[in-house]
C-alpha cells in the first residue's frame, strides 16, 4: 500500500501517533487503571457447561425434541449401572440393596426429573401376566422387599416377566442400571442446573457403592462435563507450559528482560480484559470453549513480536526511544489493524453455525481481539517509549548480518524459475490434500466420547454398558404422529404402520435393538393367550388391540394420553458420525415411499441431538469459509487496493486449510462443533502473516522503487524474522497440548500447531511465488541502482 507523507492516511496515523506520544502519561494510566478494574471484575468469570447450549434448536430435528421434551424421554440423560463380581448374579440380599440405595441417591440429585428415574426399585417398572384370576400386574419389586430366599425368586421372575433383561438387566443377568433424566433448571432452587455438583454426586455415589464385590459405570452428559471439568486443572498447567516456553524463545529473540515483559505483558491483557469483561455482559466460559483465552494470547504475542521488532529496527538506525516507538506505530499501525479486524470478522463467521455454544465463542473470541487493537497497537507504542538508553543501545548494536544473508538466500523463491517450482510443489500438496480431505467424517469418530482419551474411566464405562445391555447408552427417538379421531392405539392401520417402520428400522445397519408401542402391546396379547408366542400378533380389530392396553399405558413414556404421539427408541451401536447419518436416511428413505396414517418425526434423544448437530455442522462449513474468506477479501480490497493481494493472500490460506482438512482424518478427529471453529481460528491467525509481509512488499516496491525480489527481502528482513519466531513459538506452545488428557486438548494443539506453522510458510515461499508473477518485477526509476547495491551488498 503506498504511503507518501502527503496523504490523508499518513497524515492521520502521524495525528495519532502523536496524540499518544503527547498523552502518553495520561493513556498509561487509564490503561493501567482499566486492568486492575477488569482483573478484579474477571475473578467473576465462572465456567458455564449446559447441554441446551450445544442443541441446534433451530433445526427441524430439535423442534421436534422440543416439542415433546415434557412428554416423552429427552437426550440429557444419565445411567448408573451396577455390576456384580461376585459368584452367582444380581439376585441376591447385597446387591439388590445397593441397587435400592443408588436409586433413592439418583432419585434425589440435584435437577433430576423425579418422574423419569427407573430401575427395578421405581413405580414405573412393572410386569404384566395372565393368571386363572384374570389379567394382572405389579411392581417387579415386592414393597416390602427385604432380600428373603424366597422373595429373591419372586423378583427373578418378576423381571423375566417384565421384559427389562436387557435394557434395565443385562444379557447376563450381572449388571442392573439407573436411568434417569436431567432438566437444566433446577426444579428445587430455580436456579441453573450445576454440572459440576452433579458429576461431583455421582462419583460420590461410585465410591460409596462401588466395592464388595460391585463396580459402578457411570455415563451421561453431566459426567462428561464433569471430567472435562476435572481435567481443567491439567488444561491450565499446560497453558502455563506454553506460557513459559514463550517466555524463554521471546527473552533468546530479544535478549532483554524488560522488552521480553513488555510483550508478555502486553499480550495477556486483552486476556484479562476479555476474562473481566465477560461477566459484565452475562457470559461465563464453557469448558469446550477454554482454549479461547490461550488463542487470544497467541495472537497477542504475534502482534507483540511485530511492535517490538519495528521498534528494535527504528533503534538500529538510530532513533531515540519516543522516535522508535512512534515509528513502529506509523509502521504497524493499518496491517497491524486490518489483520486484527480480518480476525473479528473470522470469529464472527463461526457465527454461522446456529448452535449456543458456538456463537459464545464466535462473540467471546471476537472481543478479545479487538481488544488488542487497543492493548497492541496503541498502549505497546506508550511503553515502548519509556525504553531506558540501555534497551535501545542493545537494540541498536543487534547484529543483523547473518539474518540478513539467510533471508536475501531464502528470497530466491521470488525467483521465476523457484517460483514456478513452488507453486508446483503447492499443486501437489493442494491435489494430495483435497484426495485427503475427502475421507474426513462428519461427527464423532470412535466409541466413546471424543472429548476425552479412550482409555478414560468415562469411556470404560461407556464401553462397558454398551457391552452389557440391549440398549446401550446411544438412543434416538423417533416420534409417529397421526391425526386419526379417537385413541390412535387402539387404530390398527396406526399400530401397523409403526409395526412396520420398526421391523425395518431392526434390519438397518448400526441399529442395535428397537422399541415401541406395538412390540410391547404384542406381548401383553400373547400373554392373553396363554403366552403362545404365536398369538403375538396386532389384532386388526380395536377389541383385540384393546388387549394389550397395558403395553400403551401413558404413564410408561412411550405414547401421549390419546395416543396421537408414539415414540420409536430405537438403539445404535455408536453414536459414530457415519452410523447417525446411516441411521437417518434410512428413516427419510422408510418414511418418502410409506404411506400410512402416521407422520414419523425426526428425532429425539441423544443420537438425534446428535443428529441435528452433525446436519448444522455441515451445513455450516461451506458457508463459514466463504464468510471468512468473503470478508479477508474485502479487507485486503480496501487497504491494498489490489486484486494480486487479495490472490497472494487467499491462495496460501485456502491451500492450509485444506490439507488441515486432510490432517483431521490421520488424526482420528471428525467435524463437529469442537473442530470446526479450529479451522476458522487457524485462518484468521494465519492471515496476519500474509498482511504484514504483502504490505512491506507494496511500500518497498511502491515508495522505494525497488526490484520485486529486493523489496520481498527487504520484508522479509524486517517482518519476517518476528512472523517466523511467532509462529514457532506458538506452534511449540500449542504443540505440549499433545500430552493433555482431554483428548479434545491434544487435537486441538496438534491442528493449531499445524496451522501456524504451516500458515507462516504459505506466506514466506507461497505467496513470494504468486507476486513474482503477478506483480511488476521492475524496479522503479530512480531506485533501480539501489536495488542492485542492495542486492550486492547482503550477498557480499
Amino acid at each position: 500500500m503506498s504511503q507518501p507523507s502527503n496523504t490523508r492516511l499518513a497524515a492521520f496515523i502521524d495525528s495519532c501517533a502523536a496524540f499518544l506520544l503527547n498523552y502518553r502519561r495520561l493513556l498509561l494510566a487509564v490503561f493501567i487503571v482499566l486492568t486492575v478494574l477488569l482483573a478484579a471484575s474477571a475473578t467473576r468469570v465462572r465456567l458455564d457447561p449446559g447441554f441446551g447450549k450445544t442443541v441446534p434448536l433451530q433445526h427441524p430435528y430439535m423442534q421436534t425434541f422440543t416439542k415433546y421434551v415434557s412428554k416423552f424421554s429427552g437426550a440429557n440423560r444419565i445411567v448408573v449401572s451396577l455390576r456384580w463380581k461376585g459368584k452367582g448374579d444380581i439376585y441376591n440380599p447385597q446387591f439388590l440393596a445397593a441397587l435400592r440405595e443408588v436409586t433413592d441417591d439418583v432419585f434425589f440429585l440435584p435437577g433430576v426429573q423425579r418422574s423419569r428415574v427407573s430401575s427395578l426399585f421405581t413405580p414405573n417398572v412393572r410386569y404384566t401376566e395372565v393368571t386363572e384370576a384374570g389379567f394382572y400386574g405389579d411392581v417387579v419389586v415386592p414393597a416390602r422387599f427385604s432380600g428373603q430366599p424366597q422373595e429373591l425368586a419372586t423378583v427373578r421372575a418378576n423381571v423375566a416377566r417384565s421384559g427389562q433383561i436387557g435394557q434395565l438387566v443385562s444379557n447376563d443377568l450381572k449388571s442392573a442400571m439407573v436411568r434417569a433424566e436431567l432438566q437444566e433448571i433446577d426444579a428445587a432452587n430455580g436456579q441453573k442446573l450445576d454440572y459440576v455438583q452433579v458429576a461431583q454426586k455421582l462419583e460420590q455415589i461410585r465410591s460409596k457403592y462401588g466395592k464388595d464385590n460391585i463396580e459402578i459405570n457411570i455415563t451421561g452428559f453431566a459426567k462428561v462435563m464433569g471430567d472435562v471439568m476435572a481435567g481443567i486443572n491439567g488444561v491450565m498447567s499446560f497453558f502455563g507450559i506454553a506460557f513459559l516456553i514463550t517466555a524463554a524463545l521471546l527473552f533468546l529473540y530479544t535478549r532483554s528482560t524488560r522488552m521480553t515483559a513488555l510483550a508478555l505483558a502486553v499480550a495477556l491483557m486483552p486476556v484479562v480484559w476479555l476474562l473481566g469483561i465477560l461477566p459484565l455482559i452475562g457470559f461465563g466460559i464453557d469448558p469446550m470453549s477454554i482454549l479461547v483465552p490461550f488463542l487470544i494470547f497467541s495472537i497477542g504475542v504475534s502482534h507483540a513480536v511485530q511492535m517490538t521488532n519495528a521498534w528494535r529496527q527504528a533503534a538500529q538506525a538510530g532513533a531515540s526511544s519516543r522516535e522508535a516507538s512512534r515509528e513502529a506505530f506509523r509502521k504497524l499501525f493499518i496491517p497491524g489493524t486490518v489483520a486484527l479486524l480480518t480476525n473479528a470478522l473470522g470469529f464472527l463467521a463461526i457465527m454461522y453455525i446456529k448452535i449456543d455454544i458456538v456463537r459464545e465463542l464466535g462473540v467471546t473470541a471476537c472481543i478479545g481481539v479487538l481488544l488488542m487493537i487497543l492493548t497492541n497497537k496503541m498502549f505497546l507504542p506508550v511503553l515502548l517509549s519509556y525504553m531506558s538508553g540501555g534497551e535501545r543501545q542493545a537494540a541498536a548494536e543487534a547484529e543483523p548480518v547473518q539474518h540478513s544473508r539467510f533471508w536475501w538466500a531464502l528470497s530466491s523463491a521470488a525467483e521465476p524459475r523457484v517460483a514456478l517450482l513452488v507453486i508446483l510443489f503447492s499443486v501437489v500438496l493442494l491435489v494430495l490434500g483435497a484426495a485427503g480431505a475427502r475421507h474426513l467424517k462428519i461427527g464423532d469418530i470412535g466409541n466413546g466420547v471424543p472429548e476425552l482419551r479412550e482409555n478414560s474411566r468415562y469411556n470404560r464405562d461407556n464401553a462397558a454398558i454398551t457391552s452389557q445391555y440391549n440398549v446401550g447408552v446411544d438412543v434416538l427417538s423417533v416420534i409417529a404422529e397421526t391425526n386419526e379421531t379417537g385413541d390412535a392405539c387402539l387404530q390398527y392401520p396406526v399400530m401397523s404402520s409403526i409395526e412396520r417402520f420398526e421391523i425395518f428400522m431392526r434390519g438397518v445397519a448400526g441399529v442395535r435393538s428397537v422399541d415401541s408401542v406395538p412390540s410391547q402391546a404384542k406381548v401383553i396379547i400373547g400373554a392373553f393367550n396363554e403366552g403362545n408366542p404365536r398369538w403375538q400378533a396386532l389384532p386388526r380389530t380395536s377389541e383385540g388391540l384393546g388387549q394389550g392396553s397395558g403395553g400403551f399405558n401413558p404413564d410408561y413414556g412411550m405414547n401421549s394420553e390419546d395416543c396421537k404421539a408414539i415414540q420409536v427408541l430405537i438403539y445404535t451401536n455408536n453414536h459414530e458420525g457415519s452410523t447417525i447419518a446411516h441411521v437417518i436416511s434410512e428413516i427419510k428413505r422408510f418414511t418418502a415411499s410409506e404411506k400410512s396414517p402416521v407422520k414419523f418425526l425426526l428425532a429425539s434423544g441423544d443420537v438425534g441431538v446428535m443428529a441435528a448437530t452433525n446436519e448444522a455442522v455441515e451445513q455450516a462449513e461451506v458457508g463459514m469459509l466463504l464468510s471468512i474468506f468473503a470478508a479477508i477479501t474485502l479487507l485486503c480490497l480496501i487497504t491494498f487496493r489490489s486484486w494480486q493481494a487479495v490472490v497472494c493472500i487467499i491462495v496460501p490460506l485456502t491451500l492450509v486449510s485444506i490439507l488441515c482438512n486432510a490432517l483431521m482424518p490421520l488424526l482420528g478427529v471428525g467435524l463437529k462443533v469442537s473442530t470446526l471453529p479450529v479451522i476458522a481460528l487457524g485462518v484468521g491467525v494465519g492471515v496476519d502473516y500474509g498482511i504484514y509481509l504483502y504490505e512491506r512488499i507494496q511500500h518497498q516496491m511502491q515508495v522505494e522503487g525497488h526490484a520485486f525480489r529486493v523489496a520481498f527481502y527487504e520484508a522479509m528482513r524486517q517482518r519476517g524474522t518476528a512472523a517466523l519466531f511467532t509462529a514457532v513459538t506458538m506452534s511449540l506452545g500449542v504443540g505440549t497440548w499433545a500430552f493433555s488428557a482431554l483428548k479434545f486438548q491434544a487435537d486441538m494443539g496438534l491442528l493449531l500447531a499445524f496451522m501456524f506453522l504451516v500458515n507462516v510458510l504459505g506466506s514466506i515461499f507461497l505467496l513470494p511465488a504468486l507476486a513474482a508473477g503477478l506483480l511488476a518485477s521492475k524496479p522503479v526509476g530512480k531506485s533501480v541502482k539501489a536495488s542492485v547495491r542492495t542486492a550486492t551488498t547482503v550477498q557480499g
